[in-house]
């Protein structure tokens, strides 16, 4: 299941944004799920931290959930 998550702004890093989706507390806490490569934005593996989304992309972390920004 998708869960829609609204953002205020055209742009947000992944980091910025798996702390507004409550994913994780602080952007120090990505790096883990960067480097066990369980990532995907749009169906792609990420490995940038502050990797620019925008409405309408997909993010995918395995074994936690799968997110669509949703934008002004």
């Amino acid at each position: 299941m998708i869960k829609n998550i609204e953002i205020k702004t055209n742009m947000i890093q992944l980091d910025q944004f798996l702390k507004w989706a409550d994913v994780i507390e602080s952007g120090g806490q990505i790096r883990p799920l960067l480097d066990e490569k369980r990532i995907f934005v749009n169906g792609a593996l990420c490995q940038a931290k502050r990797k620019q989304l925008h409405s309408g992309d997909i993010v995918e972390i395995k074994g936690i959930g799968t997110y669509k920004l949703i934008g002004e």
